[in-house]
């Protein structure tokens, strides 16, 4: 079996060919190829066009960012749009679903902008007007919503759809250091510190094996791998139920090692 990795300026079609393909997590990605652009229904650019959603996640991330979270912005809305999108896609399901999959992690932090408890429901309700506004059928809005309100571990969110599933995947690997907002080094808290240990994050899916594999690559001088399973081992046990709601087992790969 050959693996694709994902790399900066490649397109998703590049990876399709092989059964195990890889999406790396980087500090800028891109959510759609000319390829998708023809879909029946609004896509993931109308979300991203409309200034109530910029205004909202632009201020959402500040509302993060004042409390001492990572950067919850548009970097890490894309990234999981395009994450979302890529394991849908990697799994065979059809277009439309993709997109949805992409809209719904696009969308998953925006009810931040009111508060952090509760995001996930709060985030479901703000984008229900906004989807209704922009022509969504009631089918594919209920779908986002239950995929938003559903992605936190920490709310009692678990997988109820292959898009919700598909955005649980996508949000809880996107560890990375260039979420980490605090400048100084010498004040890292835990979660600050887990975040700049890791230099990369790359979903792994191969459909053949029905598998769906995190693999990440930390610098242990920055933080040990105890200090990742002591605040995410949640997180992990949430990805490999969302990974069994789409029929794959999941895997944790960690410095070339499988820890899950």
């Amino acid at each position: 079996m050959t693996e694709t990795a994902a790399r900066p300026g490649a397109e998703h079609g590049e990876a399709a060919a092989a059964d195990t393909q890889a999406k790396v997590h980087r500090a800028e990605t891109k959510t759609k190829t000319p390829a998708e652009a023809k879909r029946e229904g609004p896509t993931l650019e109308a979300i991203r066009g409309d200034h109530r959603v910029r205004t909202f996640i632009r201020s959402a991330n500040a509302q993060t960012g004042a409390i001492g979270y990572t950067e919850h912005g548009e970097r890490h809305a894309n990234t999981c749009a395009d994450g979302a999108r890529f394991i849908l896609r990697s799994l065979g399901h059809e277009a439309r679903r993709c997109e949805l999959g992409a809209i719904a992690a696009y969308l998953h932090d925006i009810g931040n902008v009111v508060t952090r408890e509760k995001h996930g429901q709060t985030g479901a309700l703000i984008a229900k007007d906004i989807l209704e506004d922009l022509g969504f059928d009631f089918e594919e809005i209920a779908t986002v919503m239950g995929a938003i309100a559903n992605h936190e571990e920490d709310e009692g969110g678990t997988a109820i759809s292959a898009v919700s599933a598909a955005v649980i995947l996508a949000d809880k690997s996107d560890v990375h250091r260039s979420r980490v907002r605090n400048p100084k080094t010498t004040s890292f808290d835990i979660h600050d510190r887990v975040n700049y240990a890791a230099t990369s994050a790359e979903i792994k899916v191969s459909r053949k094996e029905k598998l769906i594999t995190l693999d990440l690559t930390i610098d242990t001088e920055v933080a040990p791998l105890m200090e990742y399973f002591e605040i995410f081992l949640s997180r992990m046990v949430l990805c490999r139920r969302a990974a069994e709601f789409l029929h794959c087992a999941f895997a944790l790969v960690i410095n070339n090692t499988r820890l899950l």
